[in-house]
Protein backbone atom coordinates (compact mmCIF):
# COMPACT_ATOMS: atom_id res chain seq x y z
CA UNK A 1 0.00 0.00 0.00
CA UNK A 2 3.03 2.69 0.35
CA UNK A 3 4.53 1.96 -3.13
CA UNK A 4 0.88 2.77 -4.77
CA UNK A 5 -0.82 5.81 -4.39
CA UNK A 6 -3.64 6.52 -1.75
CA UNK A 7 -7.36 5.58 -3.12
CA UNK A 8 -9.01 9.23 -2.22
CA UNK A 9 -12.27 7.75 -2.43
CA UNK A 10 -11.33 4.85 -0.20
CA UNK A 11 -9.13 6.91 2.15
CA UNK A 12 -12.34 8.83 2.39
CA UNK A 13 -14.46 6.42 3.68
CA UNK A 14 -12.32 5.06 5.98
CA UNK A 15 -12.02 8.60 7.77
CA UNK A 16 -15.81 8.14 7.89
CA UNK A 17 -15.79 5.16 9.52
CA UNK A 18 -13.43 5.81 11.93
CA UNK A 19 -15.53 8.90 12.94
CA UNK A 20 -18.39 6.77 12.60
CA UNK A 21 -16.81 4.31 15.34
CA UNK A 22 -16.23 7.02 17.48
CA UNK A 23 -19.42 8.55 17.40
CA UNK A 24 -20.63 4.77 18.67
CA UNK A 25 -17.91 4.05 20.87
CA UNK A 26 -18.54 7.91 22.85
CA UNK A 27 -22.73 7.63 21.93
CA UNK A 28 -23.24 4.41 23.81
CA UNK A 29 -22.05 5.18 27.25
CA UNK A 30 -23.87 8.88 26.97
CA UNK A 31 -27.18 7.92 25.32
CA UNK A 32 -27.77 5.38 28.15
CA UNK A 33 -26.75 8.20 31.06
CA UNK A 34 -28.56 10.38 29.33
CA UNK A 35 -31.95 8.17 28.44
CA UNK A 36 -31.49 6.69 32.04
CA UNK A 37 -31.24 10.22 34.10
CA UNK A 38 -34.30 11.30 31.39
CA UNK A 39 -36.50 8.55 32.82
CA UNK A 40 -36.19 8.42 36.36
CA UNK A 41 -33.65 11.78 37.53
CA UNK A 42 -34.46 15.45 37.33
CA UNK A 43 -31.18 16.92 36.41
CA UNK A 44 -32.11 17.16 32.68
CA UNK A 45 -36.51 17.87 33.11
CA UNK A 46 -35.70 21.79 32.32
CA UNK A 47 -34.70 20.92 29.08
CA UNK A 48 -37.74 18.38 27.96
CA UNK A 49 -37.46 15.72 25.69
CA UNK A 50 -34.21 17.20 23.67
CA UNK A 51 -31.61 15.26 25.78
CA UNK A 52 -32.69 12.03 24.86
CA UNK A 53 -33.08 12.59 21.08
CA UNK A 54 -29.60 14.19 20.55
CA UNK A 55 -28.42 10.97 22.89
CA UNK A 56 -29.97 8.37 20.76
CA UNK A 57 -29.49 10.86 17.27
CA UNK A 58 -26.04 10.57 17.86
CA UNK A 59 -25.50 6.59 17.58
CA UNK A 60 -27.53 6.99 14.44
CA UNK A 61 -25.62 9.35 13.21
CA UNK A 62 -22.43 7.20 13.95
CA UNK A 63 -24.02 4.39 11.84
CA UNK A 64 -24.66 6.89 9.04
CA UNK A 65 -20.93 7.35 8.71
CA UNK A 66 -19.86 3.75 8.70
CA UNK A 67 -22.44 3.35 6.20
CA UNK A 68 -20.13 4.52 3.75
CA UNK A 69 -17.80 1.60 3.66
CA UNK A 70 -17.70 -0.71 1.60
CA UNK A 71 -21.09 0.40 0.07
CA UNK A 72 -21.30 -2.53 -2.40
CA UNK A 73 -21.15 -5.28 0.36
CA UNK A 74 -24.55 -6.62 0.26
CA UNK A 75 -24.34 -8.45 3.33
CA UNK A 76 -22.72 -5.88 5.37
CA UNK A 77 -25.66 -3.10 3.98
CA UNK A 78 -28.15 -5.82 5.49
CA UNK A 79 -26.46 -5.77 8.93
CA UNK A 80 -26.14 -1.96 8.79
CA UNK A 81 -29.84 -1.62 7.70
CA UNK A 82 -31.32 -3.27 10.66
CA UNK A 83 -28.96 -1.55 13.20
CA UNK A 84 -30.15 1.90 11.31
CA UNK A 85 -33.82 0.66 11.56
CA UNK A 86 -33.54 0.27 15.55
CA UNK A 87 -31.43 3.62 15.98
CA UNK A 88 -34.72 5.34 14.54
CA UNK A 89 -37.12 3.82 16.65
CA UNK A 90 -35.06 4.72 19.41
CA UNK A 91 -34.89 8.43 17.81
CA UNK A 92 -38.68 7.99 17.58
CA UNK A 93 -39.19 6.43 21.38
CA UNK A 94 -37.02 8.29 23.05
CA UNK A 95 -39.34 11.56 23.96
CA UNK A 96 -41.79 9.26 26.40
CA UNK A 97 -38.74 9.14 28.53
CA UNK A 98 -39.60 12.70 29.59
CA UNK A 99 -42.75 12.10 29.54
CA UNK A 100 -42.80 9.05 31.08
CA UNK A 101 -40.84 10.63 33.92
CA UNK A 102 -43.48 13.38 34.74
CA UNK A 103 -45.91 10.83 34.91
CA UNK A 104 -45.04 7.60 35.69
CA UNK A 105 -48.03 5.80 36.88
CA UNK A 106 -49.69 6.53 32.81
CA UNK A 107 -50.21 3.17 31.02
CA UNK A 108 -49.45 4.36 27.68
CA UNK A 109 -46.06 5.98 28.39
CA UNK A 110 -45.14 3.05 30.95
CA UNK A 111 -45.81 0.85 27.77
CA UNK A 112 -43.92 2.95 25.89
CA UNK A 113 -40.97 2.97 27.60
CA UNK A 114 -40.96 -0.73 27.80
CA UNK A 115 -40.85 -0.97 24.42
CA UNK A 116 -37.88 1.44 24.29
CA UNK A 117 -36.05 -0.93 26.68
CA UNK A 118 -36.85 -4.35 24.23
CA UNK A 119 -36.00 -1.83 21.15
CA UNK A 120 -32.27 -0.96 22.84
CA UNK A 121 -31.65 -4.42 23.59
CA UNK A 122 -32.45 -5.37 20.20
CA UNK A 123 -29.95 -2.89 18.80
CA UNK A 124 -27.32 -3.50 20.95
CA UNK A 125 -28.07 -7.29 19.54
CA UNK A 126 -27.78 -5.44 16.04
CA UNK A 127 -24.58 -4.32 16.76
CA UNK A 128 -22.64 -7.55 17.26
CA UNK A 129 -23.35 -9.07 13.86
CA UNK A 130 -22.33 -5.56 12.43
CA UNK A 131 -18.96 -5.68 13.61
CA UNK A 132 -18.52 -8.90 12.69
CA UNK A 133 -19.21 -7.88 9.27
CA UNK A 134 -16.83 -5.03 9.22
CA UNK A 135 -14.07 -6.57 10.82
CA UNK A 136 -14.25 -9.90 8.02
CA UNK A 137 -13.19 -7.00 5.72
CA UNK A 138 -10.38 -5.63 7.30
CA UNK A 139 -7.15 -7.54 6.88
CA UNK A 140 -6.52 -8.48 10.73
CA UNK A 141 -7.76 -11.95 11.17
CA UNK A 142 -6.84 -12.02 14.88
CA UNK A 143 -8.93 -9.25 15.58
CA UNK A 144 -11.51 -11.18 13.14
CA UNK A 145 -11.58 -14.37 16.04
CA UNK A 146 -12.00 -12.15 18.53
CA UNK A 147 -15.03 -10.25 17.28
CA UNK A 148 -16.51 -13.30 16.42
CA UNK A 149 -15.89 -15.05 19.78
CA UNK A 150 -17.06 -12.01 21.77
CA UNK A 151 -20.01 -11.19 19.71
CA UNK A 152 -21.40 -14.32 19.62
CA UNK A 153 -21.05 -14.49 23.27
CA UNK A 154 -22.83 -10.77 23.54
CA UNK A 155 -25.69 -12.17 21.17
CA UNK A 156 -26.93 -14.85 23.46
CA UNK A 157 -26.52 -12.59 26.73
CA UNK A 158 -28.44 -9.80 25.08
CA UNK A 159 -31.01 -12.38 23.64
CA UNK A 160 -31.59 -13.71 26.85
CA UNK A 161 -31.98 -10.19 28.63
CA UNK A 162 -34.46 -9.68 25.74
CA UNK A 163 -36.55 -12.90 26.26
CA UNK A 164 -36.54 -12.41 30.23
CA UNK A 165 -37.45 -8.92 30.40
CA UNK A 166 -40.31 -9.23 27.44
CA UNK A 167 -41.53 -12.28 29.66
CA UNK A 168 -41.25 -10.05 32.45
CA UNK A 169 -43.49 -7.13 30.55
CA UNK A 170 -46.17 -9.65 29.66
CA UNK A 171 -46.57 -10.96 33.12
CA UNK A 172 -47.01 -7.74 35.18
CA UNK A 173 -49.94 -7.14 32.65
CA UNK A 174 -51.88 -10.93 34.13
CA UNK A 175 -53.88 -9.99 37.12
CA UNK A 176 -54.80 -13.95 37.64
CA UNK A 177 -51.61 -14.87 38.96
CA UNK A 178 -51.16 -15.05 42.84
CA UNK A 179 -51.11 -12.33 44.72
CA UNK A 180 -47.57 -12.92 46.52
CA UNK A 181 -46.44 -13.46 42.85
CA UNK A 182 -48.28 -10.16 41.57
CA UNK A 183 -46.30 -8.13 44.19
CA UNK A 184 -43.07 -9.26 43.67
CA UNK A 185 -43.99 -7.98 39.97
CA UNK A 186 -45.64 -4.98 40.70
CA UNK A 187 -42.30 -4.32 42.83
CA UNK A 188 -40.10 -5.06 40.05
CA UNK A 189 -41.93 -3.00 37.87
CA UNK A 190 -41.11 -0.10 39.85
CA UNK A 191 -37.10 -1.00 39.54
CA UNK A 192 -37.82 -1.85 35.51
CA UNK A 193 -35.29 0.73 34.49
CA UNK A 194 -32.32 -0.15 37.14
CA UNK A 195 -32.87 -3.99 35.98
CA UNK A 196 -31.95 -3.34 32.19
CA UNK A 197 -29.44 -1.11 33.43
CA UNK A 198 -27.88 -3.39 35.05
CA UNK A 199 -28.29 -6.20 32.53
CA UNK A 200 -26.87 -4.10 29.62
CA UNK A 201 -23.50 -3.08 31.06
CA UNK A 202 -21.85 -6.03 30.26
CA UNK A 203 -22.90 -6.12 26.50
CA UNK A 204 -22.32 -2.19 26.12
CA UNK A 205 -18.43 -2.67 27.30
CA UNK A 206 -18.04 -5.53 25.13
CA UNK A 207 -19.12 -3.92 22.64
CA UNK A 208 -17.49 -0.32 23.68
CA UNK A 209 -14.02 -2.57 23.90
CA UNK A 210 -14.23 -4.17 19.93
CA UNK A 211 -15.34 -0.93 18.68
CA UNK A 212 -12.30 0.37 20.29
CA UNK A 213 -9.95 -1.99 18.86
CA UNK A 214 -11.37 -2.20 15.57
CA UNK A 215 -10.74 1.83 15.08
CA UNK A 216 -7.28 1.16 16.88
CA UNK A 217 -6.37 -1.45 13.82
CA UNK A 218 -7.78 0.68 10.95
CA UNK A 219 -5.59 3.67 12.24
CA UNK A 220 -2.35 1.86 12.55
CA UNK A 221 -2.85 -0.67 9.46
CA UNK A 222 -3.93 2.53 7.19
CA UNK A 223 -2.92 5.86 8.74
CA UNK A 224 0.06 4.45 10.15
CA UNK A 225 -1.28 6.06 13.80
CA UNK A 226 -2.54 5.08 16.96
CA UNK A 227 -5.41 6.23 19.25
Amino acid sequence: MADSAPNPQLLNALGRLVRGLSALFWGLPIALVICFQTAQGDWLRPLGVIPPILATALLFYGLNLVGHFQKQERIWRHSLDRAKIFGLINIGLSPFLYWWNKMPFHPFYGAIVELMALSSLLFLFALNPLLCRLTAMLPDETLRIETRLFTMLNRYLLLATTVLLAGFFVLVRIHQLPHQILNVLLLMDKLVLWIVLFLILLPIAVIMALIWKIKEVILASVFGTEQ
